[in-house]
């Protein structure tokens, strides 16, 4: 598996606005206006490939100088729970890392509350609803 940085409107960039919209907005009824993808330009879009198809994603959003938040995040359904999401994350926190950020957060789902929780994250506060459901917001402090 290759784990990388992509670029905004590469055709991978397509792959993985493709599989965000397959693995998160769909079963809600939801999709990606241009607005939405156009405000990913300035973000740092990962993914995890192997041979040439894509597996997962993620993408990282800064929310102040010291804070990047976790969006986004979606493994191929036939590839979850085969570690993957952990590869990407831990990608996440060595990019994040690596450009001078402290803390790493996310609005998670309910449904992924017990993975994050695994992989260090603590909540922060009560639920609330996003993208017509509930969601908590989750945080860790990188080293």
């Amino acid at each position: 598996m290759t784990l990388k940085i992509i670029e905004h409107n590469s055709n991978e960039y397509a792959q993985m606005v493709d599989l965000r919209m397959q693995v998160l907005r769909i079963p809600l009824g939801l999709s990606f206006t241009k607005e939405d993808l156009a405000k990913e330009k300035n973000d740092i879009l990962i993914a995890a490939f192997e041979n040439n198809a894509l597996m997962g994603c993620c993408v990282l959003t800064q929310r102040d100088e010291a804070t990047l938040q976790l969006r986004q995040m979606a493994v191929a359904p036939q590839q979850q729970k085969t570690g993957i999401g952990t590869a990407i994350l831990q990608f996440a926190e060595k990019v994040a890392a690596q450009k001078g950020y402290t803390v790493l957060m996310m609005h998670a789902r309910n449904i992924a509350l017990p993975f994050y929780e695994k992989c260090g994250y603590t909540k922060t506060g009560n639920a609330f609803i996003e993208v017509t459901i509930p969601h908590y917001k989750m945080e860790k402090k990188l080293q």
